[in-house]
């Protein structure tokens, strides 16, 4: 039976850089199966998620809106997802739609699906190794099948995992990129990584015990995102296989990119450089969007919702932050969003004005890492961010602060609402308020097990099975 209105399956895969995709230009071929599945739809060279990271994120891609219209800055967001927004779920609900979510339950951005199932996504398991995408693999497809059944078209959310630290994929994905000794006593490369107080507890309980040398946990991560584009592949082949392929909307993205053994980051994502700001973006509807297009225009994460609207054929009366995408896809004229404010709560509290030219990153109280109040970096000449700036070119800080200022006065006399990221003070969850030293964060913040990490993502859920205590500020 031909359902009435096309299905949506959304694949938001967790910490997944575009640079690192060999889609997108990347040296290492990580991404074969995402790469042929590409072409057959549309491809965003730019897509950036500017209010970093988990939580933010997704709320900006599941409400169309940005970081003022969710009032979502923080990753440990207080309290529910506002009542003046609608989810993408609960409009799709409204529509006639079942909806499910796998890999997401407890976080106020998945709001608003009929079913929820989890997947281990987060820890080893007995090989010391884990299967991530497998594991969601196992829940995902007779879900996938069930939905397929009923007369009803789906929204299925899927949150990919593998890519989100700890970086542990199996055999023989796990030196697929490597071919050196992780343990060598001449390699200084992480020696800074383990004088980090704050997460060294954390890394030293997934990384091998004695390795020294970050391209081997840099090859973690590769290895992990090949391992979980094979497992994708699986998913694609079961969509054609029921006959859904016709019928259905496939949105691949992400939520945030990932730093590793960069910017004193650490193998995270906090800091508003570009390897968290750029994330993929793959649209795939086959007879409704072209094959093989690339679209080089900037576009945000707010533009997802309003886009998979217009192309599942459903109107709405919501006024979107964001824009559709469509006229890109169809290379009609479309004034560009060039500039971006950028916000992150994470380990820190900052905001920022990025240009195609310059990135200004204002701190709003002192960092853990003992960063200046100010950085500016020049996006051509540096665009690796190696390179602050600040002092040398006053100027251009005056002119990028002066933008940033006025859209935020801009943005709260339009929404009625203080900047969020001026009100979420309590963002570490420490109801201590803002940090007064770069020392006294250093001090307070900490991470210690992958559990720790897992519980933020459930906040039901305070303790493990076993009665362990999760109440430590955990990653994202």
């Amino acid at each position: 039976m031909t359902k009435t209105k096309p299905n949506l399956l959304l694949l938001g895969i967790d910490s997944l850089r575009r640079d690192h995709m060999s889609g997108y230009g990347y040296h290492r071929l990580t991404t074969p199966h995402l790469d042929k599945f590409s072409e057959g739809g549309v491809l965003f060279e730019q897509h950036f998620s500017p209010s970093i990271p988990t939580t933010p994120g997704y709320a900006s891609m599941l409400t169309g809106m940005d970081c003022f219209g969710t009032d979502v800055v923080a990753l440990r967001h207080g309290g529910p997802l506002g009542g003046h927004v609608t989810t993408l779920a609960e409009l799709l609900e409204q529509k006639g739609y079942n909806t499910s979510c796998i890999g997401f339950t407890g976080n106020p951005s998945a709001r608003g699906f009929q079913t929820y199932l989890d997947y281990e996504g987060w820890g080893p398991d007995g090989t010391g190794r884990s299967p991530k995408a497998d594991n969601l693999n196992a829940v995902a497809l007779p879900e996938l099948r069930r939905l397929a059944a009923d007369d009803k078209p789906f929204f299925l959310f899927l949150r990919h995992m593998d890519p989100h630290s700890p970086y542990l994929p199996p055999k023989p994905f796990e030196r697929m990129f490597y071919d050196g000794n992780e343990f060598d006593p001449d390699n200084h490369s992480l020696d800074d990584l383990y004088a980090f107080k704050p997460f060294v507890d954390y890394f030293t309980s997934w990384f091998p015990e004695g390795c020294t040398d970050s391209d081997y946990i840099d090859a973690q991560y590769d290895g992990a995102v090949a391992y979980m584009d094979a497992s994708i592949q699986t998913l694609f082949t079961a969509l054609e296989k029921m006959g859904l392929e016709e019928e259905t909307l496939v949105v691949v993205t992400s939520d945030h990119g990932e730093t590793l053994n960069e910017h004193d980051c650490y193998y995270d994502h906090h800091g508003l450089y570009e390897t968290n700001l750029s994330i993929p973006l793959i649209l795939r509807y086959p007879g409704k969007l072209p094959a093989g297009r690339r679209v080089s225009s900037p576009t945000q994460i707010k533009d997802v919702m309003p886009t998979v609207l217009e192309l599942l054929g459903i109107e709405s009366a919501i006024r979107f932050d964001g824009r559709s995408l469509l006229p890109l896809v169809r290379g009609e004229e479309r004034v560009p969003e060039s500039e971006m404010y950028l916000t992150e709560c994470t380990w820190m509290r900052k905001h920022g004005w990025r240009t195609p030219e310059w990135k200004l990153i204002v701190a709003l109280e002192p960092d853990f890492h003992f960063k200046p109040e100010i950085e500016l970096y020049n996006l051509i000449r540096d665009p690796q961010e190696l390179v602050n700036v600040a002092e040398q070119e006053p100027e251009v800080v005056k002119l990028l602060k002066a933008r940033l200022e006025a859209h935020v006065a801009k943005r709260e006399k339009q929404t009625g609402r203080s900047a969020p990221i001026h009100v979420n003070v309590n963002w570490h969850g420490l109801g201590t308020g803002p940090f007064e030293s770069s020392q006294e964060a250093y001090d307070s913040l900490h991470i210690g097990s992958p559990k720790t990490a897992k519980s933020l993502q459930s906040k039901e859920k305070k303790q493990d099975d076993a009665g362990e205590d999760l109440t430590e500020i955990p990653s994202a």
